[in-house]
């Protein structure tokens, strides 16, 4: 049985997923963590330009598993490297790729085959699990989301100021509405939440009893 969270960044879709999977006894597949994974492996590569051919090659070669709260991309732990700045954005910039987002696509399904999993990412919804059980959609004013990740960025001590993030969150958003593959909407059949305004508590119970009203026990 699978549960799909899609969102823009800051939205709150991975802390969501993460504290929803834990409240339904559901595992937890963060998405997200894949293509910055996949971003970290083309940084390793000192490639100057990531093409469909070099892309298709580094994932050629390429493995990664999540662990709990880990991410491991060929055999080693790179959970802190995947959220560096430089990471981030060039996983923003990937995301458009037909090759990788194929690929990851394919490991997603593979990964939740036969399992109950709360997914959370930006397609999962329209693209990876068309047919899942419940589907969310969360979104948040630009200001709020940008405000949530400053303070997050800042208790990982990472210097950053909050008007960069917040640009980098309107480029993002424009580039995940605009591209040609899986752009960022929500599923017809998706229900939408504004978190703009909610404590995450309460976007977890309103979750909760969707998922029950509509049968789950």
């Amino acid at each position: 049985m699978i549960i799909t969270i899609d969102g823009p960044a800051g939205a709150g879709k991975s802390t969501a997923a993460k504290l929803l999977a834990k409240k339904i006894n559901f595992q937890f597949l963060d998405t997200g963590a894949m293509y910055r994974a996949v971003a970290l492996a083309a940084l390793n590569t000192g490639a100057s330009s990531f093409n469909e051919p070099a892309l298709e090659q580094i994932l050629s070669k390429l493995t990664i598993r999540l662990e709990e709260n880990k991410v491991i991309l060929n055999g080693m732990d790179v959970s802190i490297q995947i959220r560096t700045k430089e990471t981030t954005e060039l996983a923003g910039v990937i995301a458009t790729s037909k090759v990788v987002r194929t690929k990851l696509v394919e490991l997603q399904r593979a990964a939740a085959f036969e399992r109950k999993m709360v997914c959370e990412g930006r397609d999962q919804g329209t693209t990876v699990f068309p047919e899942a059980f419940c589907k969310f959609f969360l979104t948040a004013r630009p200001e709020m989301r940008a405000q949530r990740r400053f303070i997050e960025l800042q208790e990982k001590g990472v210097n950053t100021t909050l008007q960069e993030i917040l640009d980098a969150i309107i480029s993002r958003d424009l580039r995940d509405e605009n591209r040609e593959i899986s752009p960022l909407i929500p599923a017809h059949d998706a229900m939408i939440l504004d978190t703009s305004d909610m404590h995450m508590n309460n976007v977890i119970e309103v979750m909760h009893q969707e998922i029950q009203r509509r049968g789950m026990r």
